[in-house]
């Protein structure tokens, strides 16, 4: 796990919208969509869209339209692994 997606996972214990990230991450949005489908392709985080409690199944193809609508919280696999390193 890389430093960057070390610090993004520990900004997603609760469901947190891309919005916010952005704005607690201080990453540039493209860098962020990078990091957040690279926790996404590992099964460390999940998305949701359109809304908080509708979980949505990755798919590369259509990540990119919803990236920045879509929110996100840590699997447990991502817990796991951020609180073990």
């Amino acid at each position: 796990m890389t430093d960057p997606e070390y610090d993004l996972l520990d900004e997603l214990y609760f469901v947190t919208p891309f919005r916010t990230l952005l704005q607690k991450t201080g990453l540039p949005v493209q860098e962020l969509e990078n990091q957040l489908r690279s926790l996404l392709e590992q099964g460390l985080i999940r998305s949701y869209w359109p809304d908080p409690d509708t979980e949505l199944a990755y798919e590369t193809t259509s990540f990119g339209a919803i990236a920045r609508d879509a929110a996100y919280l840590a699997s447990k696999d991502g817990l796991l692994q951020h609180n073990t390193r």
